[in-house]
């Protein structure tokens, strides 16, 4: 399987639990069934890896939050030019984005952009695969890391891909400059204002997700849709020539 073993998954040594309650379906329409199911991509192959390094901090928390996370890990995944229908990292992939009910991105920012890593992933999440929707109705929570200065670039075009892929973006969103000087040798955040971003960041996904999932049929019911799944009807009420014209005919019978 490509989903990341997560270290230490309950150690979050920079988490102030006095400000942390657990219960973030507290008080929204909780789903019993199961806990929210949270899926984590990140955008880089390096062995440190800082948006690998963010994720995992971000799946510790959505544990601690009562969610269910998994992170896929990239590393063997083709390109989307590549891919010819039966790879399998691009199956479970997908796969894994059905399962989901709400996800988190998090990419570098290379050259202003998010990077091809990234990209690929979401390139290989069609919108629509043998009537099933890999992300409509998903919430998203988006982020990045920076090799200097604190930008935005990254975290605006993964919100254009999540309008793109008609998932729910939530409002708050995390960027974190400098990485390299944000986690310590064993590749654990620390303590700061950006670390609590994050939490502010995961909080929100997990009560947005709990808020939304009962009502996904609902909100992504769509008359194109559902006329699409009727099948080809004409007519003349739907025959655009026979609309244009109506008036015509109207008039030369008078």
């Amino acid at each position: 399987m490509r989903v990341r073993t997560l270290s230490d998954p309950d150690f979050l040594p920079a988490l102030d639990r006095r400000h942390a309650p657990q219960s973030q379906a507290s008080g929204l329409a909780a789903d019993p069934r199961h806990p929210p199911r949270i899926l984590l991509l990140y955008g880089s192959l390096r062995e440190r890896s800082y948006s690998r390094l963010v994720v995992e901090e971000a799946a510790r928390l959505v544990r601690f939050f009562g969610a269910e996370p998994r992170i896929f890990d990239p590393s063997d995944l083709p390109l989307p030019d590549q891919f010819k229908g039966d790879d399998p990292a691009v199956q479970e992939l997908r796969e894994l984005s059905m399962w989901s009910e709400g996800q988190i991105w998090c990419s570098p920012e290379r050259h202003g952009q998010i990077t091809g890593v990234m990209k690929a992933q979401i390139d290989h999440l069609p919108l629509n695969m043998g009537g099933m929707r890999p992300t409509q109705g998903r919430t998203l929570a988006v982020m990045q890391v920076c090799g200097g200065s604190q930008s935005f670039n990254a975290v605006n075009t993964l919100r254009l891909l999540g309008r793109w892929t008609r998932m729910f973006t939530i409002p708050n969103q995390s960027s974190v400059p400098k990485a390299f000087q944000e986690f310590n040798e064993a590749g654990r955040m620390k303590s700061s204002s950006y670390y609590e971003r994050i939490v502010d960041v995961v909080e929100e996904l997990v009560r947005f997700t709990v808020l939304l999932r009962p009502h996904v049929a609902t909100l992504t019911n769509r008359y194109s849709e559902r006329r699409a799944a009727a099948g080809p009807q004409r007519d003349a009420a739907s025959d655009l020539s026979a609309i244009a014209t109506a008036h015509q005919r109207r008039g030369s019978k008078a």
